[in-house]
């Protein structure tokens, strides 16, 4: 079960990212994080791009809701996505 916390009308979850991966996914729980594939590399912030771009669209939500908290440059990142449910994150996994 991946760990959700509410946070000024927000969710705020870890997720476990794998930069330069085969194709984009989104593929379930690790650790109590969310883990998400991404085929962009982890250079000029584009793996974070991908990150934010597939929770943005899985989540309906704009990608100005998605948000990274920490971890810009590491694998594990707290994310805090605007108008979505802790179902909606739990749902992803």
């Amino acid at each position: 079960m991946i760990d959700v916390t509410l946070r000024d009308g927000a969710v705020v979850f870890v997720v476990r990212i794998v930069p330069r991966a085969s194709r984009d996914s989104i593929d379930g729980e690790f650790q109590g994080a969310l883990k998400v594939h991404v085929t962009a590399p982890p250079v000029d912030g584009r793996a974070n791009d991908a990150l934010r771009g597939i929770l943005a669209e899985r989540l309906n939500v704009s990608v100005s809701a998605v948000k990274i908290l920490s971890g810009e440059k590491t694998r594990m990142k707290r994310v805090e996505v605007s108008r979505v449910t802790p179902a909606q994150i739990q749902a992803l996994a």
